[in-house]
């Protein structure tokens, strides 16, 4: 640890000899100030953009005390590091290879059920934790090939490590949903190989983009990633014998204090989440006028509204993120955003039967036809899946409920927004961060992080040169009807999109999706190709979304301080893994369970994901944008460019985003200004508790009330009362 100081105190003489001349001088030196004054060390921590989270005051007490120069990342992460610890074991790798197996095979179980169950990577960290101390108490410490089974104490850097290989995959494949969008929509089954690969290519490419990123998304002290800042301090808060973060404030320690908060949260989830489910959408008003149409339009929470604006439920509070962890000037931004499109523009829009819409639902994630049934896609293709126009003027167009619809305005809006605010914004930043080396950056993170090896450029280069191969083998030996110029152009889209994008999530804990512009673009160049359409989505969508996951988890452990080359092998390891993983499971479940993805199946796999997916590829794949969104067309219109916070609509509705606000502004504004010490120990485990509770409580209630004897438990009472029904 002594050397550990030291090297950091050579690297921060500067910071260090502006203690005498005060924060004030600090702030205030003029800029001809010499090159080693305090000023000059202040000008360069500052980001070179317009920072809303930034504070000077905080931030030069920050440089003062060799740390960040953000409190929020203060208040979770040590500035401390000791290269001793030890991250690459036996332990680490036993232990992350066997979440990387049975949490995504869990989650792509029950992601194809409804209701599901999502086994988070919070989940994960507090599962591993216990399993961790205990094989340090129990394993002897035998030597395999020169290797102890047992290195000592269970560490903080192998818990990182662990539970980045658990969450790199642990959500479903975006791929597995075209296997099965082929196989239930258009009754197209290939074999194992085209499958592996594309999963492996669309999952596995974009590790390679967020390779380039991070120079821009993970070294500059600016880029904070507001969700790590939660998994930190709860690393921190287990690990830890003393408080890690900033300040020194009395009170109950963070240990006590997400014990506390994790047992409230998990005891309170049964009541919303099993025994009184109206507690979690709770639509009074819907009780008082149970006959009234508008009312329930306005108000209902399933295919409304959502105005009730009551929820005692956390799940909902946070479906959108938790309110704890994103800053409150971007909650503010959405809430704007969120009133005048969903509480002025969608009603106005309804009520005047704009693009018919009085005859459906005023929010539906489905499609319809013209006489409202869901929209039979079966009527308007061929037998190899190709648009045929004929039948599609003989059957219907397809309509949109006015939420779906305005969605995906804003949608289109969002992607040029971003790049004009990344042009007018981030591009004196993105140009110093090409030219800066990481012990150049002003943040004690990155020096302490400058001291381990790189990941070399060629590992990139090979992940993505052997992923752009799968991609072409598994669209040319395969019928696709996609073109390899058009898996081209899907891979530059995102290339372009990830660092303006990654940008902006790492500021807002806001990310702004490619789905809708890439089906767009895919819809109008190859109109009436479904399967074509999803692989175009997907690789240019999840490209993004990936290269993003890699660079938050690099941020994390950049945080953490966890080796990058041990990093990088375990994330492309277990994503391996899990891809692979996810799709024997589904393809033992086509073989196994009968009427998967029917809507009538008996055990509730009705696949609600598989259907969203398919109907996208009905819209944008089938009949196209063209027949959809241009002149002349049912929703053609002009969108304004507004933010994408609201991307989750639908489903969620007002009873997700006013909730979230309303916590957001008490703890991210009235707490941070008012109780700042409190907020700063506190804040961030109290978000961390709060998840975690509602995460183990919902797979404990699952497991053991819902899944069991077929959901039969409680049937007659439970399940029937007032209260849930």
């Amino acid at each position: 640890m002594s050397d550990v100081k030291s090297e950091s105190e050579k690297c921060v003489d500067e910071e260090k000899a502006a203690v005498n001349q005060g924060i004030t001088v600090l702030i205030f030196s003029t800029v001809h100030s010499p090159p080693d004054t305090p000023a000059k060390v202040f000008e360069t921590a500052i980001p070179d953009f317009d920072d809303p989270n930034i504070d000077k005051e905080a931030a030069a007490q920050g440089i003062l005390e060799d740390d960040s120069p953000y409190p929020e990342v203060r208040s979770a992460v040590a500035n401390t590091d000791d290269p001793d610890i030890p991250v690459s074991t036996i332990r680490s790798w036993f232990l992350g290879v066997c979440c990387a197996i049975l949490i995504p095979g869990l989650n792509q179980f029950f992601y194809m059920r409804y209701p599901s169950v999502i086994v988070t990577g919070v989940v994960a960290l507090l599962i591993t934790f216990p399993i961790g101390r205990a094989w340090a108490r129990v394993i002897p410490s035998w030597k395999i090939f020169g290797v102890s089974l047992n290195p000592g104490p269970f560490s903080i850097k192998e818990h990182v490590l662990i539970t980045i290989m658990a969450t790199v995959g642990y959500q479903s494949a975006y791929a597995t949903d075209i296997v099965a969008v082929q196989r239930v929509f258009y009754d197209q089954i290939f074999n194992f190989g085209y499958k592996w690969m594309i999963v492996m290519s669309t999952q596995l490419i974009g590790f390679s983009i967020g390779g380039i990123a991070r120079r821009f998304l993970v070294q500059p002290p600016s880029m904070i990633w507001p969700t790590n800042l939660v998994t930190c301090a709860l690393f921190n808060t287990l690990h830890a014998q003393h408080y890690a973060g900033m300040g020194n404030r009395g009170g109950i320690s963070r240990e006590k204090f997400f014990l506390y908060a994790f047992l409230g949260s998990a005891i309170w989830y049964v009541f919303p989440g099993y025994l009184f489910s109206a507690l979690s959408y709770f639509s009074w008003v819907c009780w008082i006028a149970p006959d009234n149409i508008p009312v329930n339009q306005m108000f209902g929470y399933i295919h409304g509204m959502g105005m009730s604006l009551i929820t005692f439920d956390w799940a909902q509070i946070a479906y959108i993120g938790s309110p704890l962890a994103t800053p409150w000037w971007a909650e503010a931004n959405i809430a704007v955003g969120f009133t005048f499109f969903f509480w002025i523009l969608t009603p106005a829009l309804y009520y005047t039967n704009a693009w018919y819409s009085e005859y459906l639902p005023i929010s539906s994630r489905t499609s319809f036809d013209n006489i409202g049934n869901t929209y039979n896609v079966s009527r308007i293709i061929n037998a190899d899946t190709t648009f045929n126009q004929e039948a599609y003027s003989t059957y219907s167009p397809l309509f949109l409920s006015t939420t779906f619809a305005i969605s995906y305005g804003l949608s289109f809006a969002s992607i040029t927004a971003t790049l004009t605010h990344a042009f007018l914004y981030f591009r004196k930043q993105i140009w110093v961060q090409a030219r800066r080396a990481m012990h150049e950056q002003p943040d004690i993170h990155a020096r302490l992080m400058s001291r381990y090896p790189q990941v070399p450029q060629w590992w990139y280069i090979v992940i993505f040169l052997s992923m752009f191969v799968f991609g072409v083998i598994s669209i040319e030996v395969w019928e696709t009807k996609f073109p390899v110029q058009y898996f081209i152009l899907a891979l530059v889209i995102a290339f372009v999109y990830i660092i303006p994008i990654g940008m902006i999530q790492a500021i807002t804990n806001q990310q702004v999706g490619l789905n809708v512009i890439t089906e767009l673009i895919i819809g109008y160049a190859l109109p009436g190709h479904p399967v074509a359409m999803m692989l175009f989505k997907t690789w240019g969508y999840i490209t993004m979304a990936q290269a993003l996951q890699f660079t938050s988890d690099f941020k994390l452990g950049h945080y953490m301080k966890v080796p990058p080359r041990i990093m990088f092998i375990a994330q492309v390891l277990a994503t391996v893994i899990a891809g692979t993983v996810q799709l024997g499971v589904q393809s033992w479940m086509f073989t196994n369970i009968p009427d998967l993805c029917s809507s009538d199946q008996k055990d509730g796999f009705i696949c609600p994901g598989t259907q969203v997916f398919g109907t996208a590829s009905i819209i944008w794949g089938v009949i196209g944008p063209a027949r959809q969104f241009s002149k002349g067309q049912i929703y053609y219109g002009n969108f304004p460019v507004i933010f994408s916070g609201t991307g989750y609509i639908p489903p969620a509705s007002a009873v997700n985003y006013v909730p979230w606000t309303i916590v957001g502004f008490i703890f991210q504004y009235l707490m941070r200004r008012r109780h700042f010490s409190w907020w700063t120990k506190y804040n961030y485990v109290l978000s961390a508790a709060l998840d975690a509770g509602v995460a183990v409580s919902a797979v404990l209630i699952f497991f053991c009330l819902q899944f069991p004897r077929d959901g039969t438990i409680g049937l007659n009472n439970i399940q029937t009362w007032w209260g849930n029904s």
